[in-house]
C-alpha cells in the first residue's frame, strides 16, 4: 500500500510540482531490475497468496465477531496487525498477484479493512513510485517524505515542529495516520476543485469495499465504529508506516536508496517480506513467498548494491529512532550549509 510520504493519491511531492529524475544505476540492474511500474500477471494461480487471503479474512471475521469477549489490549494489536496485513496483500495485488485475471485480483482486496484510500489510487501511485531513478525525489516520487526548499521555506514553526516529530519513529506511528488522511483529502479536494473526475470510479469501488466492511463490523458484529477506528484502522495504518519509515533514503546512487531490514518472522509475515525492500525494487514482480530465498542466495550482492543499507530487525530501528528524527525533512540534495534555516543532515543518509 502507501509506501512512504506523500499519500498515495497525491499528484506529486509536497510542493505539488514535477521535476526530473536520474538514470537507473547499473548496480541495481545487475540484480534484476524491471522497468518502473511494470507488472506481469502470473501464468498460474499462486496458491500461497490465496491461502493467506483466506486466513486473513477468516481471522478478521473471528476477531470482530468475538470482540465483546476480548479485552482492548487483545483487540488493538491483533486488529492493527490484520489491517496492516491486508495492506500488504493489497501491495501484492498491485504487482499483479495472485491470479492471471486482474479483475479477480482486485476483487480479492475489494473489502477496505482500513477504510481510508481507494485501491486504484494507491495502485497507480505505487507503480509510479517504482522508478528507482526518481526514488525520494520530492517533486517526482509520489511516495517521498522529503520536502523541497520552497515547501520548507514556507512552512511555519508549527508545521516544521510537526515535520521534525514526524521524522521520529514515535511521531510517525502516532501522527502519521492523521497526516496520511490529511494529505489524501487535500489532494483529492484539489482534484475536485479542478473539475477532475478521473478518480470517480476508484472512489465508487472504494465505497463498495467500505460498505462491505462496515456492514459486517457494525451491523452484523455490533462493534462500535469508534472502536473499529481505534483498535483496527489507526494501528493498522501505523504498522504500515513502521515498514515505510526507513524504506528509502536519499542517496546520489539510486541503487543505494532502498533498505534491507532483516526482520523476524512476525514482521516478515506482516509485511510479506517487503522489509527486504531492495529485493522488491530489484524484482517487483516476484511473489512475496519467493523473496527470502532469493535474498539468502544473493545476500552479499544485494548488500553491495544498496551500499550496506541494513538493519538487523525492527528492534534496532526502534532503539535508534524512537524519539529521534532520522534526518532533516528537507531533501539532502537541496541542503546548503550556508542556509541557517536548513542546516546539516542530522544522522547522515539513513
Amino acid at each position: 500500500m502507501f509506501e512512504e510520504g506523500n499519500l498515495p493519491g497525491s499528484e506529486a511531492g509536497p510542493s505539488g510540482e514535477l521535476g526530473s529524475g536520474q538514470s537507473l544505476s547499473p548496480t541495481v540492474s545487475e540484480v534484476g531490475v524491471r522497468p518502473a511500474g511494470s507488472q506481469r500477471l502470473p501464468a498460474r494461480i499462486e496458491i500461497p497468496t490465496l491461502l493467506l487471503a483466506a486466513v486473513l479474512y477468516g481471522a478478521f471475521g473471528v476477531l470482530t465477531w468475538f470482540h465483546e469477549v476480548l479485552p482492548w489490549w487483545v483487540l488493538l494489536p491483533l486488529g492493527g496487525y490484520l489491517v496492516a496485513w491486508h495492506g500488504s496483500l493489497q501491495h501484492e495485488v498491485v504487482h499483479g498477484h495472485p491470479t492471471p485475471w486482474a479483475w479477480v485480483n482486485e476483487a480479492l482486496v475489494l473489502p477496505s479493512l482500513w477504510l481510508w484510500i481507494p485501491f486504484r489510487i494507491y495502485r497507480d501511485s505505487h507503480l509510479a513510485h517504482h522508478n528507482d531513478a526518481i526514488l525520494t525525489d520530492p517533486l517526482e516520487d509520489p511516495e517521498s517524505f522529503y520536502l523541497t526548499p520552497e515547501a520548507w521555506r514556507t512552512a511555519g514553526p508549527l508545521t516544521r515542529a510537526f515535520l521534525w516529530a514526524h521524522n521520529s519513529l514515535a511521531g510517525r506511528l502516532l501522527l502519521g495516520p492523521l497526516h496520511c488522511l490529511w494529505q489524501l483529502c487535500a489532494a483529492e479536494g484539489r482534484r475536485l476543485l479542478r473539475g477532475d473526475l478521473s478518480h470517480a470510479r476508484a472512489w465508487l469501488l472504494h465505497f463498495a469495499g467500505v460498505a462491505l466492511v462496515l456492514g459486517w463490523v457494525l451491523a452484523v458484529c455490533g462493534l462500535p465504529f469508534w472502536q473499529y477506528l481505534l483498535f483496527f484502522v489507526y494501528p493498522g495504518i501505523a504498522l504500515t508506516l513502521l515498514r515505510s519509515f526507513l524504506e528509502h533514503r536519499a542517496m546520489p546512487d539510486p541503487a543505494e536508496r532502498s533498505v534491507i531490514v532483516e526482520a523476524g518472522p512476525l514482521f516478515a509475515l506482516l509485511f510479506l517480506n517487503n522489509n527486504l525492500h531492495v529485493v522488491h525494487h530489484a524484482k517487483p514482480g516476484l511473489a512475496w513467498y519467493r523473496i527470502p530465498a532469493l535474498y539468502r542466495s544473493d545476500r552479499a550482492r544485494f548488500l553491495a548494491a544498496n551500499g550496506g543499507y541494513l538493519y538487523r530487525g525492527y528492534s534496532e530501528v526502534f532503539r535508534r529512532y524512537c524519539f529521534r528524527a532520522k534526518e532533516h525533512p528537507l531533501h539532502p540534495g537541496e541542503r546548503r550549509t550556508d542556509r541557517p534555516d536548513v542546516g546539516m543532515v542530522l544522522e547522515g543518509a539513513d
